[in-house]
């Protein structure tokens, strides 16, 4: 055998023993390979902020355990833009924790993480929101994720989080073509119209309503001092949110 041909033959033979590592088999049975599944399809994309002084100190949290145990994410946004992933697009990431959004009730199954690098009372940078428009389109467009599909972490866990604040410009990511925001061409809520109801249809859930309203608040009204109560405004926004689903 020419001397050259050995180390492409290990070389081959180390790749194929890490594809094959990837596979959980049962060494109780015969390995027959079909083509018929596909990986974890996430249909929705949560946004964290990090609640943290700076990248490196979450990317530690990310990839070790901490007080709370270990988290996740698939992907970190720098405050300089610098898009980081750590965990595949086709793997369970640890972010979202308990909590549901409309009938969605394993939201680490079924969505990408991204954590945004933000002490939580701090105006997000412009370089950092660019950079998220652009994963968000390209995770939208190789994940087939629609790109209404953009919800925060309180959306789905209200009683436990405020993330992200209210600072975060989610009148921007609408503009851009992610989420949704109020238009105000839709006028005002018709005479009969439940907020509560139309919240619960929005997604949001309303085990504790004053926290639902909290983080509604938060995200399309850049409030965290309102009455935890739905308003005239709040049935406006909603009346509007609900034409566009």
């Amino acid at each position: 055998m020419p001397r050259f041909r050995l180390p492409f033959v290990l070389l081959a033979t180390f790749l194929l023993a890490a594809c094959a590592s990837t596979d959980v088999r049962s060494p109780l049975a015969t390995w027959v390979p079909s083509p018929n599944y596909n990986s974890r399809n996430p249909v929705i994309i949560v946004l964290h902020h990090t609640d943290q002084d700076n990248v490196q100190q979450s990317l530690h949290t990310l990839r070790t355990a901490n007080s709370g145990g270990k988290v996740s994410a698939h992907y970190l946004v720098g405050a300089d833009g610098h898009i980081y992933q750590l965990v595949a697009d086709s793997r369970r990431a640890w972010h979202a924790g308990g909590g549901r959004w409309g009938t969605i009730t394993d939201l680490n199954s079924a969505s990408i993480g991204i954590e945004i690098d933000n002490d939580g009372d701090s105006p997000f940078a412009a370089d950092q929101i660019a950079a998220l428009i652009r994963l968000l389109d390209d995770l939208c467009t190789r994940l087939n994720i629609p790109r209404t599909q953009i919800i925060a972490h309180a959306d789905l866990a209200p009683v436990r989080k405020q993330d992200p604040s209210r600072y975060f410009p989610w009148q921007q990511l609408a503009e851009a073509g992610f989420g949704v925001w109020p238009r105000a061409s839709d006028g005002a809520a018709p005479e009969g119209f439940d907020p509560w109801l139309a919240l619960q249809a929005f997604g949001y859930p309303l085990d504790d309503r004053a926290a639902a309203a909290g983080a509604f608040h938060r995200r399309f009204r850049g409030r965290d001092d309102l009455p935890p109560d739905l308003d005239l405004e709040d049935a406006r926004i909603l009346h509007s949110l609900l034409l566009q689903r």
